[in-house]
């Protein structure tokens, strides 16, 4: 095995960084710990000198401090159920069962290689599952190609929009009502009813853009991940899948996303939202699953929620 191998070589006198997220492994094999954290070094010292909720605590965000009491997002009396996933396994992941409900956002949180993303993707039908069954709707889609899982209204906002979610050289315009054309299988536009649906979506999400024929790779981060929103959102889904929906933009862009986020379920949006920043999660989902080693670890309601806890459990720990 690989630490069998990096036994023999230290014991030969070779030095080694390993770097990984799981706990346990850092106290079976190394004899020195660094905690990285938003790319600083913020803890390290010799192994026998750390517990487990130490290492944990360098994950946290600085100064961080678990409220009180959470407060409890108002619930939309579970009204209709849109997605069931149901005992599916694939690539990365095994036995998953949840379901998603109008007007509720259910978030799934794990760290990277945990399966998250192959499960978004198997979702979508980008990826096949091996057994189980989902269901859009209260009807099955196992077999429903890409185009038509968007028609029956299930979009997916990918972790990596440079490659998968926008056309960086395209305009603002031409990205927006993308997913909208490829959904209808429209090949004579009417060009007044788009601009009129590419302005409303500007105006709504609070795009800066001094028009909308500028080329999306001219905008900040923030707003193309607020365009790449927009596009999905104008097919007129019912369940929209985001995966790491704020990933590599700043902190006011980032609090913009939210603000879309909540709108989208105040308007009765089914929304799965996957993501490895736990504040996040806490602050957005009504519900979350803590995915691990392509496994539901946990299930947790809003008022159970804690950053510590999450944390905890995405990083190997047993639920309590």
């Amino acid at each position: 095995s690989l630490f069998v191998l990096m036994k023999s070589l230290q014991e030969k006198g070779i030095g080694m960084i390993y770097i990984t997220h799981r706990f346990p492994e850092i106290f079976e094999i190394a004899n020195k710990v660094a905690i990285l954290r938003d790319g600083m070094v913020v803890s390290q010292g010799d192994v026998c000198d750390y517990t487990y909720d130490m290492l944990m605590k360098g994950l946290l965000p600085k100064g961080y401090k678990q409220k009180e009491k959470i407060e409890v997002v108002q619930e939309t009396a579970k009204t209709k159920k849109i997605l069931e996933v149901v005992d599916i396994t694939g690539h990365a992941f095994e036995n998953i069962s949840f379901t998603v409900h109008a007007g509720e956002v259910v978030g799934v949180a794990g760290i990277i290689g945990s399966g998250r993303t192959e499960l978004a993707e198997a979702i979508f039908g980008l990826k096949t599952i091996k057994s189980g069954s989902i269901l859009l709707g209260g009807k099955s889609i196992d077999t429903c190609s890409l185009h038509k899982r968007l028609d029956e209204g299930l979009v997916y906002v990918p972790e990596d929009r440079a490659r998968n979610g926008i056309f960086s050289s395209a305009s603002v315009k031409e990205n927006i009502a993308a997913a909208s054309l490829y959904q209808n299988n429209r090949f004579f536009i009417n060009q007044e009813k788009e601009s009129a649906l590419v302005n409303s979506f500007i105006e709504q999400f609070r795009i800066v853009v001094q028009n909308m024929n500028k080329e999306l790779a001219s905008l900040s981060g923030g707003n193309q991940q607020k365009v790449v929103l927009a596009k999905y959102l104008a097919c007129n889904p019912k369940i929209i899948i985001l995966d790491e929906p704020t990933r590599g933009i700043d902190a006011k862009a980032r609090l913009e996303v939210y603000e879309t986020i909540k709108k989208m379920k105040r308007e009765g949006l089914a929304i799965l939202l996957i993501s490895s920043d736990v504040e996040e999660i806490v602050q957005l989902v009504n519900r979350v699953y803590v995915m691990r080693n392509g496994r539901f670890v946990s299930h947790m309601e809003k008022e159970q929620l804690s950053v510590n806890e999450v944390t905890r459990l995405a990083y190997g720990g047993v639920a309590e």
